[in-house]
């Protein structure tokens, strides 16, 4: 009940920031309670700023201390989230155009570049792969030569 308490006092904080609230959880740690929140870009490819994480990260500090919903000390964390995140939303998918993924069906497992998500279809270097059929799919690492 807290967290969703929370994450209904955060999501029109993180919006206002232009950014998209993944999970806002409170998480024992001692003595104290550790609020963790992860945003994202509402949707298509590119990634949070710095800027934006701070900007986003005050904004949060000032309204979980006005709002007084955490008793007793807590240590805030903002981050995005990583790479060994699993794709399972189709806002997830558009947030990795471009990227080398890895998609597993019950056929077979793909790894390819997503060139484009059109409504429920992923196109995988022009292979055409529903959503509803994927049942796991993540982004890959590319270590590229400079």
């Amino acid at each position: 009940m807290r967290n969703e308490l929370l994450r209904t006092h955060l999501e029109p904080v993180v919006a206002e920031a232009g950014l998209y609230l993944e999970e806002a959880v409170l998480a024992p740690a001692g003595r104290r309670t550790v609020v963790r929140v992860v945003v994202d870009l509402p949707d298509g490819p590119g990634g949070v700023s710095s800027d934006a994480l701070a900007e986003v990260s005050r904004a949060v500090s000032r309204a979980l201390d006005e709002a007084d919903l955490i008793p007793g000390p807590h240590t805030l964390e903002v981050t995005t989230p990583g790479v060994d995140r699993p794709l399972t939303e189709p806002r997830h998918f558009r947030r990795a155009v471009g990227r080398l993924v890895e998609v597993t069906t019950p056929d077979a497992t793909t790894t390819a570049r997503l060139v484009a998500v059109h409504g429920d279809v992923l196109d995988l270097d022009g292979t055409q792969v529903p959503l509803e059929g994927i049942t796991r799919a993540r982004v890959l690492v590319e270590f590229r030569e400079v």
